[in-house]
């Protein structure tokens, strides 16, 4: 199978992926620590509203419609309706909001950096980001997992194992399972990456919300976990907005403006996509050289 080669120039930009993904978990760890769930999905949800400014501002979109601007404000208000039926949430002080907003500015980066470099860097194989990210996540999930105490639980276990004389070190079930989390994960990096390359930061950042709110509803539906009806109307509310959101196109430019002249009456715009910066410089430069090369002539 082919597969991209590590070359520097490509280990750069998914650095700072890793690094920005990995302040994502920590932040996401530390969320959930000092407040609860449901506040956490308040703040991801808010997440989608972000990612369109920076889609406008950085990736060459144009600004979301009203309809769209509408969608995900029914998400977040549908989220935060969800919140607000959960005691814990009603009690917290404001301390408990710092890591859940420093989640939401490091995710809603992360989101837009992905698709800058899945559109800028040039990756031959579909591998290509599948492998550089997990390659450069390996050093922060080992040292998230020193950080919680996981080796020594993985010691004490194996030692209780010993001592007790059993057969296997490790319980055949949960090698299996871990197996299985292996392939799992393996395929949402595939999944995750191919649908970020055919669609804008802002509508692979609402899938993901959606995708949590969804999960959250199956899951209060399936387990007793006595959920109210209004939070099951909330996050049906979050599935409506996520319904009537369209996906911001793609900003425009006029091939007669690249030339220095003016767009004709009535002539198509056809464009090229602002966000792809070297498809312009070499559009401008291919020009300039036909122009040197007339000269000449």
């Amino acid at each position: 199978m082919d597969v991209d080669p590590i070359i520097m120039r490509f280990v750069k930009p998914y650095l700072l992926y890793t690094v920005a993904f990995s302040l994502g978990v920590y932040c996401n760890m530390k969320s959930l620590s000092l407040s609860n769930v449901e506040t956490v999905i308040v703040f991801r949800a808010l997440a989608p509203l972000l990612v369109s400014i920076f889609d406008a501002v950085f990736l060459g979109r144009e600004w979301p419609s009203l309809r769209s601007w509408g969608a995900l404000s029914v998400i977040a208000l549908g989220a935060l309706g969800y919140a607000m039926t959960d005691e814990q949430f009603q009690s917290q002080g404001l301390q408990a909001y710092f890591w859940p907003t420093l989640y939401l500015f490091v995710i809603s980066f992360e989101m837009a950096y992905g698709k800058k470099i899945i559109s800028g860097v040039d990756m031959k194989t579909f591998s290509g980001p599948v492998l550089y990210t997990n390659l450069l996540g390996w050093p922060p999930m080992l040292a998230f997992a020193a950080m919680g105490g996981e080796y020594e639980r993985l010691k004490n276990d194996v030692s209780v194992r010993v001592m007790n004389g059993e057969e296997h070190l490790f319980p055949p079930m949960g090698i299996l399972l871990l197996l299985v989390g292996c392939i799992v994960g393996t395929g949402i990096g595939y999944s995750g990456w191919f649908c970020r390359s055919k669609v804008s930061a802002a509508s692979y950042t609402l899938i993901g919300v959606i995708n949590k709110c969804l999960t959250v509803l199956v899951n209060l539906l399936i387990w007793d976990q006595h959920a109210s009806m209004d939070g099951i109307l909330s996050l049906s509310l979050c599935l409506v907005g996520g319904v009537f959101y369209k996906q911001a196109p793609i900003k425009k430019v006029d091939h007669d403006s690249l030339d220095g002249g003016t767009p004709s009456e009535g002539k198509a715009d056809d464009g090229i996509e602002l966000g792809m910066t070297p498809l312009i410089e070499s559009s401008v430069q291919s020009r300039s050289n036909r122009g040197t090369n007339n000269i000449g002539r």
